[in-house]
């Protein structure tokens, strides 16, 4: 998250760097605020981040996610997490777990611990870091959406001619024609 505003996040993509709006219909949720249900209470993600961690030396996870089963999932995330709820943990819920790590270590992600984030991010701030204090008003020309023409948006409808006032072309003037 880089600015909060009224209604609205900005955030910032870990993988492309490109900030974007979110609104508060959007469903997003801070990886902080995740538990994993174990069978006796639940476990937060950054402990078993860390222990993908361990496990995966620090490297993302290698064999294709998207393509493995349910069986190799839950067999994985029993490797990591031995009393989670086979129940109420779905593959689902492994494989985005599994994604979000590799997103993570992919940024640069050493550490998944909240107190020692905060901490580096306490360090960075220190050093000056430029994209941390980009003003109110940069981020906000930053979230607003490119606006488009009324062409590109009704391309084909007679409106659009109006609009731009250019004489209709190609089908839209065989159609006028005909009627």
């Amino acid at each position: 998250m880089i600015s909060q505003g009224k209604n609205l996040l900005i955030i910032e993509s870990l993988v492309d760097k490109k900030r974007i709006p979110s609104y508060e219909s959007d469903k997003t949720t801070i990886l902080a605020y995740v538990d994993i249900y174990t069978n006796e209470d639940r476990v937060p993600l950054y402990k078993v981040l860390n222990s993908i961690k361990e496990k995966e030396n620090l490297e993302k996870i290698q064999w294709d996610i998207a393509k493995a089963t349910p069986d190799e999932l839950r067999v994985y995330m029993g490797e990591v997490l031995p009393d989670f709820d086979r129940e109420r943990v779905y593959p689902t819920d492994i494989r985005r777990l599994l994604n979000w790590y590799n997103i993570l270590v992919g940024a640069g992600f050493q550490s998944f611990d909240p107190e020692e984030a905060e901490e580096q991010n306490e360090e960075s701030e220190s050093e000056g870091n430029d994209e941390a204090k980009k003003t109110k008003e940069e981020v906000k020309k930053e979230a607003k959406p490119q606006k488009t023409t009324s062409t590109s948006k009704m391309a084909g409808s007679q409106k659009a001619s109006t609009l731009t006032k250019q004489p209709a072309t190609g089908k839209m003037r065989q159609r006028t024609k005909q009627k």
